[in-house]
């Protein structure tokens, strides 16, 4: 399959929107005034289960992908911390929407050009997966009609909500699915863009357009899993998917590049199948034909369901994406339902099934030449769900394209999740009040751009560095550093060289607060620490968080000297090189500056070894 085509995406009829998803680096989470940091599973104090099942909506409707979800009977373990309270279990109504969460999402709204509501009514949204313990999760509508500018013209931002971010998925377990609560709660936005992006390479701008003004507030979490991009793809004759969980902006166009093909080649193969007047059978039950099958797989199973797929044969072999087949698909429904998967004859015989066990199957079905089969081992609860998803996603084969939500994979494809949601998951949420916003009160943040033109200017910063700053995640650490006084280099060096070393060097400097990096510069400015002696100090503090910044100093043996113990350390530097000074004069400022300073061990300021470096050797020369 040739997955690299080179596409026309104006013909191809490509619409595009994006849904970002950012946490806010807020002090307490949305609902209650537990703190937002992350936590370790290892931490947790106590554990609980639940089960969740789907509500009606106020018309009495029930979601289909929230009714999907329930088919599968799931047992939800969450992992609490001693940070965790009542409202986080579900144990206590919510608190007021958080005050410093909303004026955050208006800063956001004032860069994305939007129309603030008049009032922040908090809903409700049906999620019945286990990401949330209360089986919703609380959302609010902040601000609508936005726009941004791309190269490939303007894109419309159609809202933007607050909402609490969920748990944290922590592993699969024999019964369901283990959760952390450390992250449920946190406050979140969601900014939604119009079905304006044309082509792969304008979705990723849009993306990074965002993700910039995003990060302008200085307000939003960094790291892997703090912001979430979902991808909405559509091609003429084709449907709305909603790729879920796109972690990296890099990916953004190789997964809407990858899904307009999946489509182009889905409404191939639905022409395939018409022109072979294709049809799906009735499922049966086959497991008589492998009761004395070698292969581990089916024999381990008690029972054993086929789906007979008339005028399929090569087709559900077919490739649709990267290492992914029509059979994948298949393979994808039957796992929501329990099964590790399914085998299908254009694969076999394979996987210790024989060609006779092959030719046995194909006879029981009624499947000739021109047919496939697809088979599902498990128990037999299990096999007759997963079958059944099987037939009806080879049945929408004939029709094109399923409208549904899929999760991204790391190669830029994706896999079936659920149905797209519906109107029906919303409701409501009756126990916090709606809070009337005033846009007036907050001021539009400076955007990241201009602020590495302002670096540049102001403090003398070169392009390079002020850009590493101004996008750098400790952008307000550097900041509150120049508010203060502290020489603008001196913050933006340690807070983007310094730092990366030691955490190349293995330095724990995930560690380091925000109040351990200000006191150590602080330090300095003062004169109590050597610029060259930070990276020490900086060590000892990731090591030993708890320990203060001048402790941290005296550990490291960096407390200052004086100029008398300077020329002392320098002069027996000049001594020990007297031939090399006597022929080279200042010729070998450069070597014995770099003696010098390792022999005082980043206790003194370069720019005073470096002068009295040059006096000692002028008296020699």
């Amino acid at each position: 399959m040739d997955h690299d085509r080179d596409y026309d995406y104006a013909d191809l009829g490509l619409v595009a929107g994006l849904e970002i998803h950012q946490q806010l680096d807020t002090a307490t989470k949305l609902f209650c005034s537990c703190p937002t940091a992350r936590r370790e599973p290892a931490e947790s104090t106590r554990r609980f289960t639940r089960y969740l099942h789907p509500t009606r909506s106020e018309l009495g409707e029930i979601d289909d992908a929230a009714l999907e979800e329930s088919r599968v009977e799931r047992e939800f373990e969450y992992l609490a911390f001693d940070t965790t309270c009542l409202v986080e279990e579900d144990d206590e109504p919510p608190a007021r929407l958080d005050e410093e969460a909303l004026e955050v999402a208006l800063e956001i709204a004032a860069l994305l050009d939007m129309d603030v509501v008049d009032a922040v009514q908090v809903m409700r949204k049906i999620v019945v997966d286990g990401s949330n313990t209360t089986g919703f999760q609380r959302s609010s509508l902040v601000a609508t009609d936005g726009e941004i500018a791309t190269s490939e013209g303007p894109v419309g931002i159609t809202d933007m909500l607050l909402e609490e971010e969920s748990a944290q998925r922590v592993e699969e377990t024999d019964e369901g699915v283990r959760w952390g609560l450390d992250r449920l709660g946190i406050p979140l936005v969601e900014i939604g863009t119009g079905p304006d992006i044309r082509s792969p390479e304008q979705a990723r701008e849009a993306a990074e357009r965002i993700g910039m003004l995003l990060r302008s507030t200085g307000k939003v979490k960094r790291g892997l899993g703090t912001i979430r991009q979902d991808v909405n793809v559509s091609i003429a004759d084709g449907a709305r998917i909603e790729l879920k969980g796109v972690q990296s902006l890099d990916d953004i166009d190789d997964i809407v590049r990858l899904e307009a093909h999946r489509q182009v080649r889905l409404l191939e193969l639905r022409d395939d199948l018409q022109e072979r007047d294709a049809h799906v059978g009735d499922t049966q039950d086959v497991t008589e034909v492998f009761a004395d099958t070698e292969s581990g797989v089916i024999a381990g199973a008690s029972a054993v369901m086929a789906v007979p797929l008339y005028g399929f044969d090569g087709i559900v072999g077919a490739e649709i994406q990267p290492d992914r087949r029509l059979g994948t698909e298949l393979s994808d429904h039957a796992k929501r339902h329990g099964a590790g998967g399914i085998f299908h004859t254009d694969e076999l015989p394979a996987y210790g099934v024989t060609e006779a066990e092959v030719a046995d199957l194909r006879d029981a079905v009624g499947a000739g030449a021109e047919d496939a089969v697809a088979i599902v081992a498990a128990s037999r609860d299990v096999a007759e769900q997963s079958i059944e998803a099987v037939a009806e996603r080879a049945a929408v084969a004939l029709e094109g394209v399923p409208e549904e939500t899929r999760d991204a994979n790391e190669d830029g494809t994706s896999r079936y999740l659920r149905p797209l949601p519906g109107a029906a998951r919303m409701y409501p949420e009756t126990d916090v009040p709606p809070v009337e916003p005033d846009p007036s009160e907050v001021e539009t943040p400076e955007l990241l751009t201009e602020k590495v033109e302002r670096y540049q200017e102001e403090y003398r910063l070169d392009a390079g560095l002020a850009e590493q700053v101004a996008y750098g995640r400790r952008m307000p650490v550097f900041e509150e550093a120049v508010d203060r006084g502290i020489d603008p280099t001196t913050a933006a060096t340690m807070l983007e060289s310094t730092i990366t070393e030691l955490r190349r060097d293995d330095v724990p400097v995930e560690n380091l607060t925000d109040d351990h990096l200000l006191d150590v510069l602080a330090l300095v400015e003062a004169g109590d620490l050597a610029k060259e002696g930070i990276g020490e100090v900086l060590t000892v503090l990731a090591e030993q968080p708890d320990l203060p910044a001048d402790e941290a100093v005296e550990e490291a043996g960096l407390s200052g000297v004086d100029e008398a113990e300077v020329r002392e350390a320098v002069a027996e530097v000049v001594e020990r090189n007297a031939g090399q000074v006597e022929a080279e004069g200042m010729g070998a400022f450069s070597a014995l500056m770099g003696e010098a300073m390792g022999a005082l061990r980043g206790k003194a300021d370069g720019e005073v070894v470096s002068d009295v470096l040059r006096e000692e050797i002028q008296k020699r020369a």
